[in-house]
């Protein structure tokens, strides 16, 4: 086991961290018990590139409990949680990584992961396969295949099959549905929230919230609002997307009409450029602006920072931008994903982790026990099925079943009124 962390003596805290998130992640906890007993990773390296966070860590001793070797970094400079590093270090597992990395850092870690030459990699954002793709591809007959946690790193990966750049098989658990419907939408909702409260210490009610993109992580990041008492504004560019915002009782708009009324700003998108120029030149005194996508290219940080006369960094997460004409604009987390780069952001909720998580774990024994051809593929139905069930199990849940007959009726074509 090696490991290049901040402070190891750090440990005994993160220890009570993980401690804490595995009695919230009771499904997590089962498929490490049956990793436990069918080792199936026995004699495979997972290289991961996640945010480095307790529920992370637990992730990677349950892969070490199916008998993997582990090797973990982090997908963004500022996500990592020190202490949890720290522990995983003490634990067992290979860690790289440490808050406020440097770009040359940053690349730094993920090539020490590489290093241990990984049969399976678990990204997120699709930084590490990448960077096998373009830099490491002594590896490339090692992989057996990878699996790709969010939206925007299914979006790179799609391109680069769709370019024939892609040279591995990749599974695409953000698409699981006990992903997105729940990490993307409650997770992303509650955690954007707890991290611009925690830093801002501002009111939500009666402020003016506006949500830039309709996704599954914009509804959650909307329904929280409302829910805080918010008056929510959408932006969109898909006309589906739109009309439903506005039947779930929002506001709809083009950017550069919402920008007006924002009191608190935040993208989700996963694209570039979706506030820039012009702008930041319309929006009020006062406006908080935060980023929930993946990289920080949603708010452009050069077109705001051209128009400033003054930049303040109030707090380690808050930046003030002064315009010429003495407005002041305010920056969280240099743009990067609040909920998790945010001063006091600890990311999705552990009950949410554990589903996702679940279906990480599953997904990387698939890769490991089947021969896939080059491809982005969809988790497998059952899979999610067998990980909703668990965690209702968990929850003390019961739900009902299908009668033969009823099965009958439904697959018969006979019947009518």
């Amino acid at each position: 086991m090696t490991y290049h962390v901040k402070d190891i003596t750090l440990a005994p805290q993160g220890k009570k961290k993980i401690e804490w998130v595995q009695r919230h992640m009771p499904v997590l906890e089962y498929i490490k018990k049956q990793f436990i007993k069918e080792k199936p990773f026995e004699g495979i390296t997972i290289g991961s590139c996640l945010h480095l966070e307790p529920k992370t860590i637990n992730l990677g001793l349950t892969l070490q409990a199916g008998g993997a070797e582990v090797a973990m970094t982090g997908c963004n400079p500022l996500s990592t949680q020190d202490d949890a590093t720290a522990a995983g270090a003490d634990l067992g597992l290979n860690m790289y990584g440490w808050r406020e990395q440097t770009t040359e850092e940053y690349y730094q870690t993920i090539n020490q992961v590489l290093d241990h030459k990984p049969d399976i990699i678990i990204d997120d954002g699709a930084d590490m396969i990448f960077l096998v793709h373009r830099e490491r591809r002594e590896l490339l007959g090692k992989i057996k295949g990878a699996c790709e946690e969010t939206t925007t790193g299914i979006h790179r990966l799609k391109a680069m099959h769709k370019d024939k750049a892609l040279e591995f098989p990749v599974m695409a658990v953000n698409d699981a549905y006990t992903k997105y419907l729940f990490d993307n939408r409650y997770g992303t909702g509650q955690s954007t929230f707890d991290s611009i409260m925690g830093s801002t210490n501002m009111l939500i009610a009666g402020k003016t919230v506006v949500v830039c993109g309709y996704g599954w992580c914009g509804r959650g990041i909307a329904m929280r609002a409302q829910g805080l008492g918010a008056n929510v504004i959408i932006t969109e560019i898909d006309p589906i997307r739109a009309l439903e915002a506005r039947m779930d009782g929002y506001r709809v708009m083009k950017v550069s009409k919402a920008v007006k009324h924002a009191d608190i700003l935040i993208t989700a998108t996963g694209n570039v450029d979706i506030v820039s120029g012009d702008d930041f030149q319309y929006m009020k005194d006062g406006c908080v602006m935060a980023n929930s996508g993946h990289f920080n290219v949603e708010i452009n940080q050069e077109d705001l920072e051209g128009m400033s006369t003054n930049i303040n960094n109030l707090k380690p997460d808050i930046d003030e931008y002064v315009m010429p004409d003495g407005r002041k604009l305010y920056l969280l987390a240099e743009g990067r994903l609040v909920n998790l780069a945010g001063e006091r952001g600890q990311g999705h909720p552990a009950e949410i982790m554990d589903l996702s998580f679940a279906m990480q774990a599953l997904s990387a024994k698939y890769l490991l026990e089947n021969d896939l051809e080059v491809g982005v593929y969809k988790t497998l139905d059952e899979t999610d099925r067998y990980v909703a069930e668990l965690k209702l199990q968990a929850m003390g849940i019961e739900i009902d079943e299908l009668t033969p007959q009823q099965e009958e009726y439904l697959e018969g074509w006979e019947h009518g009124t």
